[in-house]
């Protein structure tokens, strides 16, 4: 079975072939040389030390005819897997065969232009419908091969003379003082390992698959930290020899900033102490090491513990807003709440992550009374 978007299948005889592109005929179509290796990883391995896997050979071609964009497109993201996140692959994967191959796939490199790409973003945006951040992320990855293109001799210019629209900023829903106050009396009155994740991501700011992937090895009770090294991610199988569309797995955190040790206040502790499981591997959310809760799953609870409490709808990643904004209010140093959440600069923090009260307003603008 094939390893869809890497051109590495499984033969009946057990082997693994890898194919990968050595050149084209004068009509563009490519042409391939066939690896074989007695597994999946040892005929991915041959296709980086053989010289067929080279883009010069792409190059030789060209002097009869350019490869078109979808060859071109292919290489780059096998190129690209290397050194990317599986869940980026997968988004980068659906990108390409859903919007880009269809509409860009068959102009040869050479002849991608503002003209081209203006024309393709119009018939996106209008025609498809999809959203200023999907046409933004397209054009991420066109850009990409296009660089990539240029670096390989493929291509002497890059026209990026495009007009994509300003993506909006949405409203982020933050609990108000009085909707956390009722959320967090309805999640101690009957608390359970999940509604003691919910009370962690309110007082921490962790993100909601950081929280599934938790386990009490990365809580110290003695010294009152909690460390995030991992977050567990749903995502699709490119696959075919997985029996299920999508799967669960656990990686490193969603970047090296992400990465970070948060001091525990007191109270939440004193919660957590309530809880602490007889294996040091269990799962926060299900205090079982063999267990755990999914990202999604724990999201629908989430929604039900909104519901009970009596305040309107909210999702997961309030949380992590209203933490931010909490912070805020009490005069917390930015740089520190930026370390926190995780994130690589104090920009994000900012722009993204602090929505301060009227109530802050007001009283800030109150301060100005000293100087009368």
């Amino acid at each position: 079975m094939a390893k869809h978007g890497e051109n590495i299948y499984k033969r009946k005889d057990g082997r693994w072939e890898a194919r990968v592109i050595k050149g084209y005929t004068e009509n563009g179509k490519a042409l391939y040389a066939y690896i074989y290796g007695r597994t999946y990883r040892e005929a991915k391995e041959k296709i980086f030390n053989s010289l067929t896997y080279t883009i010069e050979n792409v190059v030789s071609a060209k002097t009869t005819t350019a490869p078109n964009f979808e060859s071109v497109l292919v290489l780059w993201l096998d190129r690209k897997r290397i050194g990317i996140k599986e869940s980026s692959y997968v988004k980068y994967f659906n990108l390409m065969n859903n919007h880009i191959k269809p509409y860009l796939g068959k102009y040869p490199i050479s002849s991608i232009d503002s003209a081209v790409l203006n024309s393709f973003i119009a018939e996106k945006l209008k025609i498809n419908g999809l959203s200023e951040k999907t046409m933004k992320d397209i054009m991420t990855v066109i850009k990409s091969v296009l660089r990539f293109a240029k670096e390989e001799g493929l291509i002497t210019e890059i026209d990026f003379k495009i007009n994509l629209p300003r993506e909006k900023q949405k409203d982020m829903r933050v609990l108000t003082k009085d909707e956390q106050t009722l959320l967090e009396k309805y999640l101690c009155s009957e608390i359970d390992e999940n509604k003691l994740g919910v009370l962690v991501c309110l007082y921490t700011g962790l993100r909601v698959g950081e929280i599934c992937a938790l386990k009490w090895s990365d809580i110290s009770l003695d010294e009152n930290t909690l460390t995030v090294s991992r977050t567990m991610q749903r995502i699709q199988t490119l696959n075919t020899t997985y029996d299920t569309k999508t799967k669960v797995f656990v990686t490193d955190p969603k970047s090296d900033c992400s990465a970070r040790v948060i001091p525990l206040p007191d109270f939440l502790i004193k919660k957590l102490k309530m809880f602490r499981p007889a294996y040091e591997n269990a799962y926060l959310l299900t205090g079982k090491p063999e267990r755990y809760i999914e990202p999604r799953t724990y999201q629908n609870r989430f929604k039900s513990y909104i519901t009970g409490s009596g305040i309107k709808h909210a999702n997961f990643h309030c949380c992590r807003h209203t933490f931010a904004t909490r912070c805020v209010e009490v005069g917390f140093e930015i740089k520190s709440l930026s370390e926190i959440l995780g994130h690589a600069n104090v920009n994000i923090t900012l722009n993204r992550y602090v929505h301060p009260s009227f109530d802050l307003k007001r009283s800030n603008m109150n301060k100005l009374a000293c100087f009368y």
